[in-house]
């Protein structure tokens, strides 16, 4: 987390009256002015198709920064900060209007507007120059297919340079998932075990008990392989596995990340489950089918739910199998890693009455607890021979003082301190894309799952002949 006040410069959000606007950037954009750490000059303008003058969008904002919070602030830092906020309806002259606003030297613009406008606004900020000392922030998702990325990657690069470019994956900014890096080359302990000697499989899970919320427009053309595979998935894959940087610097690790997933064989869509949740019940309460929602095709074959089994191709980890699943209307939202390491010699407990005991296992936990835990087997006190499984956990509310920057607080500050370190990288993003491209041009067919439910039961054969650790 920048630590120190940036550059002067303008911050420029297109699409400011969104709800990535309302519930994440804004009241990041305020957190961090309470910390002192915004540029010392340098306005906030919001650009959106909704007219409203100055004083609505200030009010559009603060009702955004108490929605999101409950702590309390003063009237002089609210004061501070909607003095710096301007806001610019969409007309003819939108952008040579923000061109006369924009008078900083530098200028950091935060795209959170949908796919169909993006090339259009992206050709507007080059005509108007707005792109001349800029570092331009670029929400998921990255294209639509490998094409299509391909093609948006070109049009963003003949813009700018890709120094200047921030393609932003929140899951990147989350506290536990910065800390792989450290757990893993901090900790001569497991760098040693980190391979496939030692370890038997990987699991990654990222889970939702949420559905797709008013969001069947958006989800229809997108589904789970799209929105959390390709991106969030592969970007932490990448750093549980990648191999040690030569320094920490942003390009030392994106090289490492980058060459993990050249290691990663693109999916063989047979090694693929994907599903779609009908009606069941969370927490005791009826939802409805994936189907029934507004926006969404009555006989839609969009996945909410995807499980596939992964391989890298590198001397490390030849040989063991990674198994990835994500979906929404699953029992509960959880994000956990599990690195399952090799069982001990079976003879080694036979005759002495002690049950086969679950190998070792390192969970790494990212939401909703940000924890680390070691399970290992230890004797139960007392004469007799009995073993039991014990863990030994690390977890970050433990000794915490005070409130935790969020994600977009990070990345926002880093993105303003010119360091690329948690975004990715365009070939990244392509080599992503190159993973999945098999499995989007022969989509396996849809297997069905009750919501509150752990996914279509087809899903279990493919982790076999062990479980899942979740469900």
């Amino acid at each position: 987390m920048a630590t120190e006040q940036p550059d002067s410069q303008d911050i420029i959000i297109f699409g400011a009256t969104g709800d990535l606007a309302r519930r994440k950037l804004l009241p990041a954009l305020y957190h961090i002015h309470r910390r002192g750490l915004l540029p010392p000059d340098g306005r906030i303008i919001g650009l959106a198709r909704k007219p409203m003058d100055d004083d609505e969008f200030r009010g559009l904002v603060r009702k955004a920064i108490t929605t999101a919070e409950a702590e309390g602030d003063s009237q002089k830092e609210w004061l501070g900060f909607a003095s710096r906020l301007t806001y610019l309806g969409s007309d003819e002259y939108t952008f040579t209007n923000l061109a006369k606003l924009a008078t900083q030297n530098q200028r950091l613009l935060y795209l959170a507007i949908p796919p169909a406008v993006f090339d259009s606004t992206i050709r507007e900020i080059a005509t108007h120059g707005l792109n001349q000392g800029a570092r331009i922030v670029i929400e998921k998702p990255f294209g639509h297919d490998l094409e299509s990325a391909v093609k948006t990657g070109a049009l963003v690069r003949d813009v700018f340079d890709e120094s200047q470019i921030y393609r932003i994956d929140h899951y990147l900014g989350k506290e536990t998932v910065q800390n792989i890096l450290v757990l893993r080359f901090g900790n001569s302990i497991f760098e040693r075990i980190w391979n496939r000697d030692a370890i038997d499989h990987i699991e990654i899970t990222i889970a939702e008990s949420a559905g797709i919320e008013g969001r069947g427009e958006f989800y229809e053309p997108v589904g789970a392989l799209r929105d959390i595979v390709q991106n969030h998935a592969m970007q932490v894959l990448a750093l549980l596995t990648m191999e040690a940087p030569v320094s920490l610097s942003a390009d030392a690790i994106r090289d490492e990340k980058l060459k993990l997933l050249r290691a990663v064989r693109p999916v063989n869509p047979a090694n693929v489950i994907r599903g779609q949740y009908e009606p069941g019940q969370i927490d005791g309460s009826q939802v409805p089918g994936y189907r029934e929602h507004e926006g969404v095709n009555a006989a839609s074959e969009t996945e909410t739910f995807a499980a596939l089994q992964l391989s890298i191709d590198n001397w490390r980890w030849a040989g063991v199998p990674v198994y990835l699943r994500t979906g929404k209307r699953l029992p509960r939202r959880v994000t956990e890693l599990e690195v399952a390491f090799k069982e001990v010699p079976k003879t080694f407990f036979e005759g002495s009455g002690v049950e086969p005991m679950r190998p070792n296992h390192l969970t790494i936990q990212i939401q909703p607890e940000e924890e680390i835990c070691l399970s290992f087997v230890a004797k139960v006190p007392g004469p007799e021979m009995r073993a039991r499984q014990s863990q030994m956990v690390f977890s970050y509310a433990e000794g915490d003082e005070g409130r935790r920057e969020e994600a977009y607080e990070r990345l926002l500050s880093e993105a303003m301190a010119g360091d690329s370190t948690l975004f990715v990288r365009g070939d990244s993003v392509e080599r992503a894309w190159t993973i999945l491209q098999p499995v989007l041009d022969s989509p396996p067919e849809i297997c069905f799952y009750p919501a509150g439910t752990w996914g279509p039961a087809e899903a279990n054969p493919l982790i076999a002949p062990d479980d899942w650790h979740l469900g």
